[in-house]
């Protein structure tokens, strides 16, 4: 502001000698000038204050931490999954490259402290990396490593940290990550466990399905049992009926003795003659008494028979 001063007291003394001078067009024409160059200073001296302000600029070294719903051992087994597959997503050496690849899961990082808090602790390095994409200010060949730490908070949450550092081999520098490969990698792990319930889910789908396939096949068979035991039951019935009747007709039914016999009229010795019976003929007894049978033949005559003329049949 002091130059700006300067100059329009400058001007403004000019522009009072011209006045007096009678030189009005003069005058006009440096105030003009003056206000060209006032806008001139504040277009390259403002604008790129502004630019500055609005810039966004890039964060390193955030630790990241989430909490996943799901049980721990399913985490645990994403997590070894992502581990051991090879590749650190979310960084590349060369701008055709997808991710960083040739990378092997390990038991410990020289790059990150000793873990003494709770939890599971997974590593994954790949050594002779040069420059990796997304980690600050790096130049050189060196050593990325990703670590993951599991806790578990409850029976269904389980909280996931992962952190990712990159170190040249010369300089022993470490560079931070800008969050990259710890978002890339928690979404690979977040994959496999929404491929877990998923899988889960069908799994318990399938077995409700199978245990309604075996209840409707008990349901099936225990019809068909009872079925088949009310058949057994009604044969049963059937054949006990046959024999019951059977066994009726063994009690009234007989045989004529040898020689044979005569059919009476009456049952008495004295009474008259109606047929004479020869051995073995079959008679239905109707009436029974002491000692004499009314009987019927096999013709349908009716009579009388004296009870020892008769023996059962065979």
């Amino acid at each position: 502001m002091r130059n700006i001063d300067s100059r329009t007291g400058i001007l403004d003394f000019v522009a009072r000698r011209d006045s007096l001078a009678g030189n009005n067009h003069a005058v006009r024409g440096r105030r003009l000038a003056f206000a060209v160059l006032s806008v001139l200073w504040l277009a390259f001296t403002v604008a790129p204050l502004h630019g500055r302000a609005h810039k966004k600029k890039e964060e390193y070294g955030l630790s990241f931490s989430t909490e996943i719903a799901a049980p721990e051992s399913e985490v645990l087994e994403a997590v070894q999954a992502v581990v051991e597959d090879g590749i650190i997503k979310g960084s590349f050496e060369y701008n055709k490259d997808k991710y960083i690849g040739q990378a092997s899961s390990a038991e410990s990082s020289p790059l990150f402290p000793q873990w003494s808090d709770p939890g599971r602790v997974f590593y994954k390095v790949r050594t002779k990396v040069l420059a990796p994409a997304n980690f600050k200010e790096t130049a050189d060949e060196g050593t990325l490593a990703v670590r993951y730490v599991v806790q578990s908070r409850d029976a269904g949450r389980t909280i996931l940290k992962i952190d990712a550092v990159f170190a040249e081999d010369f300089r022993r520098t470490v560079h931070v990550s800008n969050g990259s490969v710890e978002g890339a990698e928690y979404s690979d792990i977040q994959d496999h466990v929404d491929a877990q319930e998923l899988q889960k889910t069908q799994n318990q789908q399938s077995e409700s399905e199978r245990q309604e396939e075996l209840a409707r096949r008990a349901l099936a068979r225990k019809s068909e049992e009872d079925e088949a035991a009310a058949l057994a039951t009604a044969q049963t019935s059937v054949q006990g009926l046959e024999q019951h009747v059977q066994d009726l007709r063994r009690q009234a039914e007989r045989v004529i003795k040898a020689p044979g016999a005569q059919l009476k009229s009456a049952p008495f010795h004295t009474a008259s003659n109606l047929k004479s019976l020869d051995a073995g003929t079959e008679v239905v007894i109707i009436v029974a008494t002491p000692y004499w049978y009314g009987v019927e033949t096999e013709d349908g005559q009716h009579g009388w028979i004296h009870h020892e003329q008769l023996e059962p049949l065979p």
